[in-house]
């Protein structure tokens, strides 16, 4: 018997796949589109067998970007769902060679709906909880970000919160402070010496305000500083990596442990009916 936490994990950024369609046009490098990522993600995030639902995007978000609004296109938008500029001003397509707007809508249905389709479908069908949305950023902000040439925390949690986790005006926070605040503190028990903070420098993305909102189910994201598992140089230490993956296992864990009992209100109004805090299966 295996008992699975109703847990989903997405992980949006650690694909590196380019569409063959685009291969030719881009002017980024495969060096350049994996520092772009979110390097090594897939295998940091990966609980398949240990939880209810796992998800990620093998394409690379240089390519189709999932965790941003299907509305921010361009050539509104530069650094949208189908990108033009990466963060640091570059260019991602040789000059000329944009996607056209036929390529655009191919692109998005065949990667961008079918992932958001499907986490609505795992919450629906899975017996899903909490979802996380699993990402991991540079150690210093790069340039045109709003933290440009700060040092990062080790690890961030966001719910599109304050710095407390409490709703900001006017805005809808994907989980309870409560809830927020008991994951960070499960973060810092398990990793004493880290930096961990609550919505700074990212408070969340497009994935995990659509799906509360569709589906009422508390959705955070996480945020791991590159740093914690690779060198100055990008190499990826997979000795660190699989440390890393365990404890922040523990440390969701931990939180379930804490708030699993919780039933929170949803956005419609209405109360989910939940199975057991895990489901057992075979194995």
């Amino acid at each position: 018997m295996v008992e699975r936490y109703p847990f989903l994990v997405s992980v949006p950024h650690g694909g590196l796949g380019v569409p063959e369609e685009v291969a030719d046009r881009l002017y980024l490098s495969i060096p350049d589109l994996v520092r772009l990522s979110d390097p090594a993600t897939i295998d940091l995030f990966d609980y398949r067998g240990r939880i209810e639902a796992w998800t990620a995007v093998p394409v690379s978000r240089m390519v189709v970007d999932v965790n941003r609004s299907p509305f921010d296109l361009p050539p509104r938008r530069s650094d949208g769902v189908v990108k033009r500029m990466t963060i640091e001003g570059r260019p991602v397509y040789l000059p000329g060679q944009e996607p056209p707007i036929d390529l655009v809508h191919r692109l998005m249905m065949e990667h961008y709906f079918p992932f958001h389709e499907g986490i609505d479908h795992r919450i629906d069908e899975d017996g899903v909880r909490v979802a996380f949305d699993c990402h991991s950023m540079m150690d210093c902000g790069p340039p045109n970000a709003p933290d440009a040439g700060q040092a990062r925390p080790e690890i961030c949690l966001g719910n599109h919160g304050d710095t407390s986790g409490a709703p900001r005006p006017h805005r809808l926070a994907t989980c309870p402070a409560s809830w927020i605040v008991a994951l960070a503190g499960a973060f810092r028990n398990e990793f004493p010496s880290a930096a961990v903070s609550i919505n700074r420098p990212y408070a969340g993305g497009f994935t995990t305000i659509a799906h509360y909102w569709h589906r009422g189910v508390p959705y955070i994201q996480i945020e791991v500083n590159r740093s914690l598992y690779e060198s100055p140089e990008g190499t990826v230490d997979l000795n660190r990596l699989q440390d890393l993956r365990e404890r922040t296992w523990r440390a969701l864990v931990a939180f379930w442990e804490v708030v699993g009992d919780e039933e929170p209100g949803h956005p419609r109004g209405e109360r989910r009916q939940h199975g057991a805090r895990m489901r057992s299966c075979r194995s």
